[in-house]
């Protein structure tokens, strides 16, 4: 498939636990086997889009550990191209995840994510600037977003997770914004919005003339462009994790505008991908390839 992907983020080592109910305050709850793998927004993303067969590199930091060693073997394995992720003195990141009823709670530990500055980003320019689409998210430092902004050339798609408030100079040069409705009420500092109207009215606040689709879990998606809205339901599906669902809907709104879709089209084409995401446990291993989607 013609159109490389540049992705500019995160990489975490996951350790994951499945829960009956989560602790409270002071509590020890029992959990279910651990599972270890690949995450970080930046590259679940970088992975599945390499599983939907896009020509993708990834520009990130890890420790200098064997974690940092495993996540780089593990992207290469993927066919993701790694050699702008740079490893760094200390640790790599590392994101604790609790599964209960296939929702996901997370905590993450920056680590080496926290030294990705402008510099190791303008490092990468050539990759940057060539790439087709350059896929961006919160997990790494603003200066990180704002030189991968001023290098891209194609497409720049910029996913606010998590939530924080971005520089203009990232949401101004942005061609499509993918916030869920948490990340959204903090770019405008506006409350969560529960009313379709409501999401399209702070859409529409923050960026008058531009494209932001906003995904709403299990009530599907809102396509905001400045010619009209879309509202895109949800693909049914059974609920098994939900851990990397909105990395693979970014990841696949991305490939399917490459393909020439519609930004209607394309966010249809995510919530297919990210139905069978749900389905499965993990994070980058939920991931489905282009072949699993169904018609």
């Amino acid at each position: 498939m013609g159109g490389a992907v540049t992705v500019v983020g995160s990489l975490n080592h996951d350790i994951a636990v499945s829960l009956e109910r989560l602790p409270t305050a002071g509590e020890t709850v029992a959990g279910g086997p651990v599972r270890r793998g690949v995450g970080g927004k930046g590259a679940n993303q970088a992975v599945a889009l390499a599983r939907l067969g896009r020509r993708t590199r990834m520009v990130g930091a890890v420790g200098a550990d064997a974690e940092g060693a495993a996540l780089r073997a593990a992207l290469a394995a993927e066919g993701v191209d790694v050699a702008d992720v740079a490893t760094v003195e200390g640790p790599s990141g590392t994101a604790i995840v609790l599964v209960h009823g296939g929702e996901s709670t997370i905590v993450v530990s920056a680590g080496a994510n926290e030294r990705l500055d402008a510099a190791r980003v303008r490092a990468a320019a050539g990759p940057i600037a060539q790439a087709a689409a350059v896929l961006v998210q919160c997990e790494v430092p603003d200066s990180a977003l704002v030189a991968a902004a001023e290098l891209a050339s194609g497409l720049y798609v910029v996913n606010p997770a998590p939530a924080r408030r971005l520089p203009q100079a990232v949401l101004s040069r942005a061609d499509v914004l993918v916030p869920n409705l948490g990340e959204l009420s903090v770019l405008t500092g506006a409350a969560v919005p529960d009313d379709p109207d409501d999401i399209v009215d702070l859409a529409r606040a923050l960026r008058p003339a531009a494209a932001t689709v906003v995904t709403c879990g299990g009530d599907g998606a809102v396509v905001v462009e400045p010619t009209g809205v879309v509202r895109i339901p949800a693909v049914p599906t059974t609920l098994v994790d939900a851990t990397a669902a909105g990395d693979s809907f970014v990841a696949a709104v991305t490939d399917a505008l490459l393909d020439g879709a519609s930004l209607a089209d394309a966010a249809r084409w995510a919530s297919r991908v990210a139905a069978v995401t749900v389905s499965r446990p993990g994070a980058s291993a939920s991931l489905p390839r282009r072949a699993e989607i169904p018609a």
